[in-house]
């Protein structure tokens, strides 16, 4: 039994807000709005980059802070205002465009709320498909990004040697950086001061509320952080066992209106 109560749900978005087809269910949505009249706040913590998180926070009426990039940024979710950037170290930049060259592996970077590349391929379109954002093209994304500071940068491969470049970047980068993996397809390179769940503390300070006042939902690696800051962190059933692991409680996949389970479960009742 809960004994303090939720005053803030921090909800990733793909594989627990959302299914493939980007698609709120009517249960999801009036259970987030009962949660809302009852005074608990709602936020958005994703991997995603803002212009991809907006339509989503629209929908279901958060103005306030938002989080993206895996915690790299922050917006005000109403007016686009960036509330905090944390990009990646510019020489692990440096170190792992060149990496992803020298092993001919997919590279992508984020700047401005904008995503780079320098071409169109099948491990691109297996991104932008999911992501739903279109690329601007750049003929070097090492040139592009000699000097420029990235806010993420993201590898694409097939599911193994994904596996395989995760560990080859941890051993390369040590503790310069924090990799983890949205998806089994993506790696993904952050600044080592972020993750999901150090954003949820920031977002909790700026509502008033404690963490242990916090619940948090998610269904991937990436959303371990977010799970164990929590007050009660719930995994979407189709989550890996390494979330499992850190969970207070489980509950159904996304096509099973997980996130309506848990907000039933320990804010409405």
């Amino acid at each position: 039994m809960i004994s303090t109560r939720i005053r803030l749900v921090a909800l990733d978005l793909d594989g627990t807000l959302v299914g493939a087809d980007l698609a709120i269910s009517a249960r999801v949505r009036e259970t987030i709005a009962e949660a809302r009249t009852r005074g608990t706040e709602i936020t958005i913590v994703t991997g995603r980059m803002f212009a991809a998180t907006k339509p989503f926070a629209q929908t279901l009426g958060i103005a306030g802070p938002v989080v993206c990039y895996q915690g790299a940024a922050l917006f005000e979710a109403a007016t686009g205002t960036v509330l905090r950037e944390t990009p990646v170290h510019q020489d692990v930049t440096r170190t792992v465009l060149a990496w992803a060259e020298e092993h001919k592996v997919h590279a992508q970077c984020y700047a401005g709320d904008r995503l780079y590349m320098q071409e169109i391929n099948r491990f691109s379109k297996r991104y932008t498909d999911l992501a739903k954002v279109e690329p601007m093209l750049v003929p070097s994304l090492r040139e592009a990004f000699a000097d420029r500071p990235s806010i993420k940068i993201v590898l694409v491969d097939d599911p193994g040697p994904s596996e395989q470049h995760l560990a080859a970047l941890k051993a390369l980068l040590g503790d310069r950086a924090y990799l983890t993996r949205s998806h089994v397809d993506f790696v993904e390179v952050l600044a080592p001061e972020v993750n999901k769940g150090e954003a949820l503390g920031f977002v909790a300070q700026r509502y008033g509320v404690t963490l242990a006042e916090t619940m948090a939902i998610g269904d991937a690696w990436n959303d371990v952080p977010l799970i164990t800051a929590a007050g009660i962190g719930v995994a979407m059933g189709s989550g890996p066992p390494e979330l499992f692991a850190k969970a207070d409680a489980v509950v159904g996949d996304v096509a099973h209106d997980g996130v309506a389970e848990a907000i039933e479960r320990y804010v409405l009742t």
